[in-house]
């Protein structure tokens, strides 16, 4: 053959790759209101800046069949391209091929793009559509899910990893998107768990529909395991992009600024309606967010799961910050188990990745009870405050009203290394509230006196005056300024903006021992 002869049969080769197993297939993968591999790789990656990485591989199984039939890609499509200009990599299991398994050629080319994004220092994104390990390779199919969990750690703290669940995630291969940053899900279509309905009828005799047992409305509201839910693949590839849009490429960087058309010394007037000084009244503190960033744009981050803290991506004065906040209209902002733990992982994934902390706080303590107590509130709650205590980014702290106990010292309160501690001038800051404190230090005079209920008012009403007035924390150096709710905005810039250059030397170790 010439030349041209083999450069006419690469270009048809390539075609053949391109277009997949066929129409058939194709059409199957549509009736499930699912997008094929490269559709949804085109919407992910700005148009025409895919490169693919071994797209000619073939897997060289033998038995079962295997030996007739083997596919080019063999079921996943690897490479890189760029979202917003900025080079990103990609791997995509092909459903339409063996089902989207994983294979010892099929992991090989997978190991390969990840090598390949943590020695470029690039976000890594997986497009999980896959029926689990190929059976026919038997072990060498769990012995290539090993090495994606290897370099899943590898990659932890060093580039972004992002898992997409498109499609059904099963046994082991459930575990790689449990190990990276963050995981999108969408409804009815994508599923995760370790044993499917089937084998949890035949072991317990509780009968469950994939939905039911590890849908997307599960894994983001009961589970925590999704941090993102979408009705469509669209939708929710559209955020994926945006959410890279706040991050850095690695470890190495700072996430992108932008110019901001939002003026910092903007006032926010609203805030002093928004927030009642009543502490025992709700609100929406997303609206306290809103209010804050630039152009009131913010991303939420686990929004159906422990919904009494909010985690959030947004902007101040075109910088990326990360917000952690008390939601009072949620079980009145208290912290509990999810909460923690939520709150927890998110802080440590913004400082891995160079993000400020913001912390606005309206806490009245840890949920009490036995369920709590007993499920591990001690250790739970013990991995937030860890994860403030080792977090090196600018920290800034707001409290708005309530800052009882131990709530208070863990969000990232002044004595466990907040680089500036503000409050509103509705703030508490005390071991607990007025009425629980002079129950406690008052029992026998209240239970003793003429009149209790009299007695207990009056010295609710000295301690809240002594011990809980706004200016008390200030006093004693544990806030750094009391201000006016109408300045936060501008004060928080320019906290952020005095901090950009924070430097914290790390103790020398091999790592830190967390809370389990």
């Amino acid at each position: 053959m010439s030349t041209r002869e083999r450069v006419a049969e690469l270009h048809e080769i390539r075609e053949r790759i391109r277009q997949g197993p066929g129409d058939k297939a194709t059409e199957a993968q549509h009736a499930k209101g699912k997008l094929t591999v490269r559709e949804r790789i085109g919407l992910l990656l700005d148009e025409g800046s895919f490169h693919e990485v071994e797209p000619f591989r073939r897997h060289r199984a033998q038995g079962f069949g295997l030996e007739a039939k083997r596919p080019y890609t063999d079921g996943v499509i690897t490479g890189w391209g760029t979202v917003h200009g900025r080079t990103v990599f990609v791997y995509a299991h092909d459903f339409r091929i063996f089902g989207g398994a994983l294979g010892e050629a099929h992991a090989q080319k997978i190991h390969k793009i990840m090598d390949m994004a943590i020695a470029a220092g690039a976000p890594l994104v997986s497009l999980n559509d896959g029926a689990g390990a190929r059976i026919q390779e038997g072990v060498t199919a769990l012995a290539g899910y090993g090495g994606i969990f290897r370099r899943n750690t590898d990659a932890s703290g060093v580039i972004p990893q992002i898992s997409v669940m498109l499609g059904p995630c099963a046994g082991g291969a459930a575990y790689s998107p449990a190990l990276t940053d963050f995981v999108f899900m969408v409804r009815e279509t994508s599923q995760m768990f370790v044993t499917g309905p089937d084998v949890v009828q035949a072991v317990t005799g509780e009968k469950i529909s994939q939905n039911g047992l590890g849908g997307a409305d599960v894994h983001s509201s009961v589970s925590g395991v999704a941090h993102f839910v979408h009705d469509d693949e669209r939708s929710c590839l559209e955020e994926v992009r945006y959410l890279l849009s706040l991050l850095p490429q690695n470890n190495r960087e700072e996430p992108p600024a932008r110019p901001a058309d939002d003026p910092v010394e903007r006032r926010n007037d609203s805030l002093l309606d928004l927030v009642p000084a009543d502490g025992n009244r709700p609100y929406d503190m997303r609206e306290v967010i809103e209010e804050v960033v630039d152009d009131g744009e913010y991303l939420e981050v686990g929004e159906r799961w422990a919904t009494n803290v909010i985690c959030a991506l947004a902007r101040v004065d075109g910088h990326v910050v990360a917000l952690i906040a008390n939601q009072p209209q949620s079980l009145a902002g208290v912290l509990d188990i999810d909460a923690s733990a939520k709150a927890g992982r998110f802080v440590q994934t913004c400082d891995a990745f160079n993000i400020p902390l913001i912390t606005l706080l309206d806490v009245p303590g840890f949920l009490p009870g036995v369920d709590q107590e007993h499920g591990g509130i001690i250790r739970h709650g013990a991995k937030l405050l860890y994860a403030y205590c080792a977090a090196t980014v600018p920290r800034i702290s707001l409290i708005l009203r309530k800052a009882y106990g131990g709530a208070y010292i863990v969000m990232d309160s002044r004595s466990i290394g907040a680089d500036l501690a503000y409050a509103w001038p509705t703030n508490e800051i005390a071991v607990m509230g007025a009425e629980g404190a002079a129950n406690v230090i008052f029992r026998r005079e209240i239970t003793g006196a003429e009149d209790p209920e009299a007695t207990r008012a009056q010295r609710i009403k000295e301690y809240r005056s002594e011990l809980m007035h706004p200016y008390y924390g200030a006093e004693r150096g544990l806030v750094d300024d009391i201000i006016d709710p109408a300045d936060t905005r501008a004060v928080l810039a320019a906290g952020l903006a005095m901090l950009r250059a924070k430097h914290a030397e790390l103790p020398s170790r091999k790592h830190g021992n967390q809370p389990m």
